[in-house]
């Protein structure tokens, strides 16, 4: 892995809450950290509501992760456009975050422990 980079078990049950609706809970969660930026809260996609996310075009690549896949999130009030953010081939460093799914944290999108 990365040297700036650390994936653990974010200890505690995370959910992801979005227009009254809760898109995700888990007590499976993945912490990842990298230096520079916020730790993020990887769901895996058995604990998400995917009803709730639609598929984008929009593709970013990031040299430590690989090429990340974008989500719209669809709640019953509001479209938050690649809202939700996935590596479904991540590198081999990262390989811990396959199946699983962030969430950028808003004034819509709630990413919390409970």
């Amino acid at each position: 892995m990365a040297d700036h980079i650390r994936i653990r078990r974010a200890e505690g049950v995370w959910t992801v809450r979005s227009g009254g609706a809760v898109l995700a809970e888990s007590s499976n969660a993945l912490e990842l950290s990298e230096d520079g930026y916020p730790a993020i809260i990887y769901f895996p996609r058995g604990d998400i509501g995917m009803a709730f996310l639609e598929r984008t075009d929009k593709v970013t690549t990031c040299p430590h992760k690989g090429q990340a896949n974008y989500y719209s999130i669809m709640n019953r009030s509001a479209t938050i456009e690649n809202g939700a953010w996935t590596y479904e081939n991540p590198t081999e460093a990262v390989a811990e975050i396959k199946d699983h799914v962030a969430f950028y944290a808003t004034d819509e999108v709630t990413v919390e422990r409970i």
